[in-house]
Parts: structure tokens; sequence; C-alpha cells
């Protein structure tokens, strides 16, 4: 097997890895913004359960725990910017490799 081949295979896995941790980036993005926005519009306080049980009603539309739900997506959203950080170090440690390799 060439050094070529086996260069491209290790590319082509790096590739593999920076989609996928880039999904799992968007995902915890994604989730977070909507439960940090869910829970202060109108649609949380129509949904099935709060019309089922009026306990669980009275429980959610508290302002405590809009707040819990939307500090959870915080947390979310935080989890999310920690996981692109060492994303764009890598990143840029490599821009800067290649730089010094030109004459």
């Amino acid at each position: 097997m060439s050094s070529a081949s086996s260069a491209w295979r290790g590319s082509r896995r790096e590739d593999k890895t920076l989609i996928r941790r880039l999904l799992y980036v968007a995902f915890f993005l994604e989730v977070g913004l909507l439960l940090i926005v869910l829970p202060w519009s109108a649609l949380w306080e129509q949904n099935y359960f709060v019309g089922q049980w009026p306990a669980l009603g009275r429980l959610l539309r508290s302002d405590y725990a809009r707040g819990a739900v939307s500090g959870l997506g915080v947390v979310n959203v935080v989890a999310g910017v920690v996981d692109l950080v060492p994303l764009f170090a890598a990143r840029g440690r490599r821009d800067v490799r290649g730089a010094r390799d030109l004459p």
C-alpha cells in the first residue's frame, strides 16, 4: 500500500470525524435555541399535557419551570460552542503550518 492511499484514507477519516462533530454542534445549538425560546412562546401553553393534567399545566406555566427549561437550553448552546471552538483552533493551526511551508 502506498503512502498516498494511506494519506487519502486518513484524510477521509478526518473528514468523517469533522462532519460528525459539526452535526453534533448543529444539534446542540438547535436544541438549545429551541429550549431557550419555546417556554416563552404561546405554543408552550397550548400543548396536550397542559390540557390533560391541570396541575402539570400550573407547574409548566410557572416562571421557574420556564426558566429551568431555558437554562437547559443555555447549557446546550454552551456545549455546542465549546465543541465548536477546537475545530476552529485546529483549522487555524493547520493554516498557519501551511503558510510556513510556502516559499
